[in-house]
Formats: structure tokens, C-alpha cells, sequence
């Protein structure tokens, strides 16, 4: 029998009702249980809520069908995002993983690859259709059923503008919008559906993210910074943001950017020295972490943590920032000093094979037999690992690989990956006023938003912006690869600016591994574009020709 994803995520409809049918005043912190009924999961408000909370543990659990580290946003962030882009480096593993930094698997239908993101985005959809569908029912106050229904509707919008990120043309390349879009599914029936176009599918985010506004304003509630996972007025603000400005609809990226910004007040510099790893006033959006729900090695910060398990058991350090990037950073900036850069050393020859591993990066240890081979070299990189240790944190690189330009920007506070993530900040807001303003030609305002970002808030102190034309897009563009690595946003990035991938060698004067020091072009790969997957066309078959 034909494997059908919208079946996949119809019938995760029942787990996570089973999940959320009991009280918790902590994230999801129940227990599956066969006997519940899913609609007592809508029954009451308190419920529903809970609900909302099951709909947030999708975006950090590990997808059954699918294999190891296929867990939510963990995946979207490192496989979608990361990997393929031009500034973020995981050279112990580039060999292996070439094929996604280079974006040779878009074609390939019948991948996992190809259809992970669909059937992760479309479960988070289907859930969220199920709430909109039940929540009128749900006894209790008005204020939170409109509340959750606004929750709801804003999970969906974020999963579409995902969606179209990864499986639909770029704007430009569009014709207004004219292309293939997504299979709008606004409710739980299972029945095939012909994708709309590109121009609906991001009216229909639009409609979502108003209505979603709408209902939080008319509900007055708000929730607290801890509570991350849960979608607020900020979230629909922020999405809306988003979608505009992948759509290039400038003025509407810039006004709900300003709107997203509310009561969410950006970062101080010293705030960064404390490391990423659980909410502040500046997340939007972002995932529970607390060790009650534990991931295991399916955890982000497994994987990309400075200690999380890999950093700390394996030679594969925790990944690395472009070397031609940082380097065109101010050497005082605090999101730099996350990053093991060469200007912190006393002295280090980058380019000398016995200080710095030329094919993976390692500062002055072999990669196979772990032996120091510049022991000056290395005691200074394990000092400066040191002296941006996070206290009471464990150790970062315990494991005593130390990468050039490796980061210490995301931290766990337990064994192999306990933390939160951030998936929408306001310094993201910020920066798509900057990019909003740039290309609506208000040169002024797009440096005075650098300027708030950076000067404002310490993170570059004496930073001053009267850079125009080119030279401005460059510096927005490099502010925001620095201010958001690691975050899941670089590859759409690239993909909306319609500009190529670039990775270089350290012969080369870049960072990246030969397997994966390619250029990309926006040409490529189906215009960066991943195909409707073959499961989905299986079954539902009116999206075979388009």
C-alpha cells in the first residue's frame, strides 16, 4: 500500500489530542494515553491550550517514519538551512553530508530529504486545522478561545511560509506569483487538492496572520517571556514580517516588523556573553527545553552545541562561521567574541597545517590520532575556549577539538542537548526593517536600523553606518548572517536575495572542506527549489503535473 503523507499527518492528529487531553502547567509534561478520546483534547479551553502545547512539541520531536536526528526544527535548522549555506561550516562531516551543502537532492523525489519538510510542515498544519476546527466548541472564556484560535492560525501561517521557502520559486522567478504554489489545506479533510499559486498561497499567510492578530488584540492576553513555544501577537506580527519580505513586499515587511518588535526589547551586549540556550525578552518564538522533556541525541543542541554530546565525545567540534565573514567583522563586537577567531590569539599562522588542520579546520590536533601538533597554538585556543566559558554550564569543547572560528554561541545546560532554541527574535525584526527600507529606498532609515541594532544595544560600540547602494545591502546582509547563524534562516536567505553560495578552501582563504567548497548558482538546482515528493503525488495525484 502507497505510503501517504497527508495520511502521516492526519493520523498524528490523534497523538498529540492523546498527549494534551490532561492539565499540565508545564510544557506537554503528559503522557500518551490509548483510552482518550480526541476530541476531549477541544472539550474545554484549558484543554485546548494544552493542545497548543502539542502542537509545539511536533516542532522538537522525532519523526517516527523518518531516521536519526529528524526531529522538528532540529532538522529544518541544520539540513535545510545550515548546511546548504555559504557561512556555516561542519567539516568533520562535509564529505558525508556534500550532497545537502551542495543541493544536488532537489530533483530527487523518492529522498526523505525531499520529503521531510512537507510532511513535518503539513503535520503541524493538519493540527492546527483540527484546533480551528474544534475550538468555538471548547467551554470556557471567551478571551482564550480566541486566544488559542489566534495561536492556531499562526502556527499554520508559520508552517506555509516554511513551506514555500523550500518548495516553491523564489519571488522573483514567479511571474508575480503566477507559479506553482502549496495544496492549501484549511481544515482536516484528507482528499486530494490541486496546489494554489504562489500569489494565493502567500495571500492566504496574509489572511492568517490578520485574523491571528485580530484575535489576540480582541482577546487581551499575553503570554510570558518562558513561555516560548506558544504563538502570541508578536509571532503573528513576525510572520507576517517574513512572508513579506520573501514575497518583496517591502512596506508590508516593514510595518509588521515594527509591530513585531513590541514589548520584546533587543539583546544588550552583555546578554550574548551568557550564551543561547534559554528565552529572553527578545524571543519570539522559539522551542521548550527544559530537561522534563527530554530529546536525547535527537536534540539540537546534541549536535550544535559548544557542549552539548558531539563537542564534548567527538572530534567533530559543533560548527564553524564563514572565516571570510567573521573576519569583516569588528574584532570588539560581542556576537564575534562567540566565535574562536583568529584575531584572539596572540599569534597563529592560518594557513600552516600544523596550527590549523587546512582540510577540517582542527587548531593544532590531529583528527585521527588526536595528538597536539602546535602545542603553543593549542593551549592558547583551549584558553580562549575558557575564557568564554558560560559559568555554570559544563565545559565547551571538552572533547579538546577546537575548530578556527568554531562558535560559542549555542550552549545546553544537561547531557546530550537540553536547551531552548530560538526560532524568531527581534533582531530579526530589525533587520528586515534595514532590508525593507534598502530596497523601498529609504537609504536613511535602512542605516539607522543597523545603527539601532548594533550601536544601540552595545553589541558594536561606536558603530556608525554611512555606507549607500551596494556597500549598504552588503553590510545588512552581513549583520544578518552574523546576528542570526545558526538560527535557520541563512539558505532562504541566499534563495530570496537571488544570490550565489560561495564556499572557498583555507588555500582559498575560506574555512570550508574541498568536498563542499563549490559555488552555487540561483540557477541551480531547480532554482534551490525542492520537488513535491513522490509520496504526496501518490496519493494526492492532481499534483502530478504541476
Amino acid at each position: 500500500m502507497k505510503y501517504s503523507i497527508n495520511k502521516f499527518t492526519a493520523g498524528a492528529l490523534f497523538a498529540v489530542a492523546a498527549m494534551t487531553a490532561s492539565c499540565s502547567s508545564d510544557y506537554l509534561n503528559t503522557s500518551p494515553s490509548e483510552s482518550v478520546e480526541p476530541g476531549a483534547a477541544y472539550s474545554t479551553t484549558t484543554r485546548a491550550y494544552n493542545t497548543l502545547n502539542g502542537i509545539a512539541k511536533v516542532m522538537t520531536t522525532q519523526q517516527s517514519y523518518y531516521t536519526q536526528g529528524f526531529a522538528g526544527e532540529n532538522a529544518i535548522i541544520r539540513l535545510f538551512e545550515c548546511l546548504p549555506s555559504q557561512n556555516y561550516n561542519y567539516n568533520a562531516y562535509a564529505a558525508g553530508w556534500a550532497p545537502l551543502h551542495n543541493q544536488t537532492f532537489h530533483f530527487q523525489s523518492t529522498r526523505i530529504y525531499d520529503s521531510y519538510a512537507w510532511t513535518y510542515y503539513y503535520q503541524i498544519i493538519t493540527n492546527a486545522n483540527a484546533l480551528l476546527e474544534n475550538i468555538d466548541k471548547a467551554k470556557g472564556p471567551d478571551f482564550e478561545r480566541q486566544f488559542i484560535k489566534a495561536s492556531a492560525l499562526t502556527f499554520r501561517a508559520y508552517a506555509f511560509e516554511k513551506l514555500a521557502h523550500y518548495y516553491c520559486y523564489r519571488w522573483q522567478d514567479s511571474n508575480n506569483g503566477a507559479s506553482r504554489g502549496l495544496p492549501l489545506r484549511l481544515d482536516t479533510s484528507t482528499g486530494e487538492l490541486k496546489a494554489s499559486t504562489l500569489a494565493e498561497t502567500y495571500q492566504q499567510i496574509y489572511k492568517d496572520c490578520q485574523e491571528a492578530i485580530d484575535l489576540f488584540t480582541q482577546s487581551g492576553k499575553t503570554r510570558s517571556t518562558s513561555e516560548s513555544w506558544i504563538p502570541d501577537l508578536n509571532t503573528a506580527h513576525a510572520v507576517y514580517a517574513r512572508a513579506a519580505l520573501t514575497r518583496q513586499d517591502y512596506a508590508t515587511a516593514l510595518a509588521q516588523a515594527k509591530l513585531a518588535e513590541n514589548d520584546r526589547p533587543l539583546m544588550k551586549a552583555a546578554d550574548y556573553a551568557t550564551g543561547f540556550y534559554k528565552p529572553t525578552d527578545e524571543w519570539i518564538l522559539g522551542s521548550y527545553g527544559g530537561d522534563t522533556e527530554q530529546n536525547w541525541y535527537w536534540a539540537f543542541g546534541a549536535q550544535n552545541a559548544c557542549n552539548g554530546y558531539y563537542a564534548t565525545s567527538q572530534s567533530t567540534g559543533a560548527g564553524t562561521i564563514g572565516h571570510e565573514l567573521i573576519s569583516r567583522i569588528p574584532n570588539n563586537d560581542a556576537r564575534k567574541q562567540l566565535f574562536i577567531t583568529e584575531d584572539k590569539f596572540t599569534s597563529i599562522n592560518t594557513h600552516d597545517n600544523s596550527q590549523v588542520n587546512q582540510t577540517y579546520g582542527v587548531i593544532a590536533k590531529n583528527m585521527v590520532n588526536g595528538e597536539i601538533t602546535n602545542a603553543t597554538v593549542y593551549h592558547e585556543a583551549d584558553s580562549i575556549v575558557k575564557k568564554h566559558q558560560v559559568s555554570g554550564l559544563s565545559p565547551a569543547y571538552a572533547s579538546g577539538y577546537i575548530y578556527l572560528d568554531g562558535q560559542m554561541k549555542f550552549w545546553v545546560t544537561a547531557q546530550p542537548g537540553v536547551s531552548y532554541v530560538p526560532f524568531i527574535r527581534s533582531s530579526e525584526m530589525v533587520l528586515i526593517e534595514a532590508e525593507a527600507n534598502y530596497f523601498l529606498g529609504n537609504t536613511a532609515d535602512a542605516q539607522a536600523a543597523l545603527v539601532r541594532l548594533n550601536a544601540s544595544t552595545d553589541r558594536t560600540p561606536g558603530y556608525t553606518c554611512t555606507k549607500t547602494g551596494q556597500d549598504l545591502f552588503d553590510e545588512i546582509k552581513d549583520y544578518r548572517e552574523l546576528e542570526l547563524w545558526g538560527e535557520g534562516s541563512a539558505w532562504s536567505d541566499y534563495k530570496r536575495w537571488n544570490i550565489p553560495v560561495v564556499r572557498k578552501t583555507f588555500a582559498q582563504g575560506g574555512n570550508a572542506h574541498p568536498a563542499v567548497a563549490k559555488t552555487i548558482n540561483p540557477a541551480d538546482g531547480n532554482k534551490w527549489t525542492w520537488v513535491i515528493p513522490s509520496n504526496e503525488i501518490d496519493y494526492n495525484n492532481v499534483l502530478k503535473d504541476e
